[in-house]
């Protein structure tokens, strides 16, 4: 494939999401405002990416909390993060723990990873538990914003 048929399909592809994502804005922001919790992630996720919306970490972090406290697994893996890295909320890594938690709890794999609950088979190599932590923590808040968006 050309580089040029290339790029005119990335640059469809990306007009195509924006035009998507701002026909849905406000369908997403009316959803979250009415306390659904997926539309709460969404709309986060919004803020996280900057699709429809400027980039706006604090939102992100405050639509984020609302659907970690409605039990919403990956938003609270998501919060969590965003607590460890100090995104949009102030760095807290207690906070950031009992958000890794509560997700570990409802059995999210990564949470219990970064915690240090998934004990390694006998004869596996172990690993650094808090360099996983960090480098978990940089990329979850934009994998699961993109995540999030997918879902319906």
């Amino acid at each position: 494939m050309s580089k040029l048929l290339k790029s005119f399909l990335f640059a469809s592809l990306l007009s195509f999401t924006a035009l998507v994502s701002a026909e849905t804005t406000e369908a997403i922001k009316q959803k979250a405002t009415q306390g659904d919790a997926l539309a709460q992630a969404k709309l986060a996720s919004l803020y996280i990416l900057g699709r429809g919306v400027e980039v706006d970490n604090k939102r992100a972090a405050q639509w984020m909390r609302k659907a970690a406290k409605q039990g919403l697994v990956e938003a609270q893996v998501s919060l969590a993060a965003m607590y460890d890295r100090g995104v949009g909320v102030s760095s807290d890594k207690k906070m950031a723990t009992q958000w890794y938690e509560k997700a570990a709890k409802q059995g999210h794999g990564t949470a219990m990873a970064i915690l240090g609950k998934n004990p390694a088979p006998k004869g596996s190599v172990k690993f650094d538990y808090q360099k996983m932590r960090f480098s978990a923590s940089r990329q979850i808040p934009k994998k699961y914003a993109l995540n999030f968006l997918m879902k319906k």
